[in-house]
């Protein structure tokens, strides 16, 4: 794109503002679909940069003030042309037009506004200082008439730079925007702000506590952010309470979230930028102890919540990104908190599971089998809402039994390998062999968490080739159940696994036909030759480095065998590697 950016910087350096509003028109109109930005014009990038924040420290005409906004947006989409605006000066001009100035910020824009008058212009300067200085104090405040555009133009400059540059988030940081931006969060009823402030003071949140980890504990604690958002969701949303923790869209109390029309494209833009805030603000909630004030606010976040994943957006991308946001933010929340799922009455049309509301466990289901049949970037897409499924079904008996009978129902197809099918339990069956250690450790928590973490009910279901990994890591080899409290309800089995059960190869978990035996027809001897053989094999590959031998030990974990073991076992194949004082124990196998 040929700019001709000469000719705008001698307009601009006249300081005549009908002169610099025509060429910054210029400018805007050719430049405003632009994002990349050729190397040989930085310097005169830059050099605009400096007239055009000179300019804004100048009292202006509306429509060049506005003009001049417009550069600033268009200027900053140069990550490597940032100088001219990344300065505390500069970053609190910004501040002042975009309406989020605090003490600090105002007191640094008064200082650079006297110091800094206008070449050439004597009085005008001055009379500029005091009415900018004016400007300052009141600007934290909704003017009758705020200019929305220059709010808006504003805060998109400073979202720009600190999208692309360090210093800028720390400057930012330093002159404590946040609290400027989170005093007009609060006046998320007040109908003077459109829809484009609302969403550029929630994007500028965002990138505020994504970026900086200072910024994100004094939004949680010292603005109590948790409750601040949890309120901006509510009024964007349009929700009431009929009850306590049970949200309703307001005029439509009587009616269930899933029948409600979707949210507006405008709401559903407000509410995902609230919720991916709410998600940098909560991230390490779930890891550490909560006070009861805190507690609290996670549950009538919840509650919220869950009227979020049972209501839809405009169309089904949109609407499965909703949701993908609201699961994300749920993974953050205290496990007590989770009861709220549960909590709101059985109504007509509601999934009811021992006498349990269980609407939201079930679209929690639905959503992952379809981010599991996807397929796409499992560990991003898929882990958030298994490990939600996988906590709640933990800590929630009625949930767990609940997911239990759509996951694990009665077995009765003792044909097929576990893995095999189209069933939800196939599929997560398959994930316990996936590449992605996350991914298959997750499947198999899940799993294993519905049996109940007993070890017999996890090979019956999965298989003990499948369910291997998971027992190895936690020293269950040998059978058994781990520590996890659940009650002590039977596991019913149907007759056709009853008439199988004989039958099964619990390391495939399927029936399957007799396989003749290799070692039938050898002499004593023959069978002692095939073994040292064999042991002699693995002592070759494991001195040369090519495997690890590993034995099973008694306390059901994997232990390596060494060099020494295995010469013990070559002069010795029946001898056992177990410590001497457990030689004569045996314990029952699963």
């Amino acid at each position: 794109m040929n700019m001709d950016f000469q000719m705008i910087i001698e307009q601009m350096e006249t300081g005549d503002q009908d002169a610099a509003l025509m060429a910054l028109q210029s400018f805007n109109e050719e430049m405003n679909q632009c994002f990349t930005f050729s190397r040989g014009e930085e310097q005169d990038r830059r050099r605009l940069g400096d007239l055009v924040v000179g300019f804004l420290n100048r009292e202006l005409q509306p429509s060049c003030l506005l003009a001049c906004l417009e550069a600033v947006r268009i200027l900053t989409r140069d990550k490597d042309c940032l100088d001219p605006f990344i300065s505390r000066s500069a970053m609190s001009t910004l501040a002042r037009y975009a309406g989020i100035t605090t003490d600090c910020t105002a007191t640094l824009a008064n200082s650079q506004l006297e110091g800094n008058q206008v070449e050439g212009e004597g009085g005008e300067g001055e009379e500029a200082a005091d009415l900018s200085g004016s400007v300052l104090k009141e600007s934290s405040l909704p003017s009758e008439n705020p200019d929305q555009d220059v709010i808006v133009e504003a805060l998109k400059s400073i979202c720009n730079i600190l999208l692309h540059n360090k210093t800028g988030q720390v400057v930012a940081a330093d002159l404590q925007l946040i609290k400027g931006v989170a005093e007009r969060l609060k006046q998320c009823h007040d109908p003077t702000w459109s829809h484009e402030i609302r969403f550029f003071d929630l994007r500028l949140t965002f990138l505020l506590t994504a970026l900086r980890v200072d910024v994100r504990a004094q939004l949680a604690q010292e603005l109590h952010g948790i409750r601040l958002l949890a309120s901006h969701l509510e009024a964007t949303l349009g929700l009431c309470w009929p009850d306590t923790l049970e949200t309703a869209r307001a005029g439509s109390e009587d009616i269930p979230p899933e029948e409600l029309p979707p949210f507006s494209r405008q709401q559903t833009e407000l509410a995902m930028e609230i919720l991916k805030i709410l998600f940098n603000i909560t991230f390490d909630t779930n890891r550490r102890k909560v006070d009861e004030e805190e507690a609290a606010e996670c549950r009538h976040l919840g509650a919220i919540l869950r009227h979020c994943l049972l209501s839809c957006a405009d169309g089904e991308e949109r609407t499965e990104e909703f949701h993908s946001h609201t699961v994300n933010l749920l993974g953050n929340l205290p496990l007590p908190s989770m009861d709220v799922l549960l909590m709101p009455k059985v109504q007509q049309g509601s999934i009811e599971y021992m006498g349990v509301n269980m609407d939201a466990v079930n679209m929690l289901l639905e959503f992952m089998e379809k981010r599991l049949d996807r397929g796409h970037k499992l560990k991003e897409t898929l882990l958030p809402s298994l490990n939600l499924l996988t906590e709640s079904a933990r800590i929630h008996r009625e949930t767990r039994k609940f997911l239990r009978s759509k996951v694990l129902p009665p077995l009765r197809d003792v044909t097929n390998r576990p893995e095999v099918g189209d069933a939800l339990r196939n599929k997560l069956v398959r994930l316990m062999t996936h590449i992605d250690t996350d991914v298959k450790d997750c499947a198999a928590e899940f799993l294993f968490v519905l049996c109940k973490e007993s070890v017999s009910r996890f090979i019956k279901y999965t298989g003990y080739g499948n369910a291997a990994g998971l027992l190895a890591a936690r020293g269950l080899l040998r059978g058994g159940r781990d520590s996890g409290i659940y009650s002590e309800d039977e596991d019913s089995e149907t007759e056709e696994y009853k008439k199988a059960k004989a039958h099964i190869n619990p390391v495939t978990g399927v029936v399957e036909e007799d396989q003749p035996n290799p070692m039938e027809g050898m002499t004593e001897e023959q069978k002692e030759y095939e073994a040292m053989k064999l042991v002699n094999m693995f002592d070759k590959l494991s001195r040369n480095n090519f495997i690890q031998p590993m034995q099973l030990s008694m306390d059901g974990t994997m232990r390596e065998i060494s060099p020494e073991d295995l010469r013990k076992l070559s002069h010795n194949p029946l001898s056992r590697l177990d410590d001497p004082s457990h030689s004569d124990e045996h314990e029952d196998e699963d």
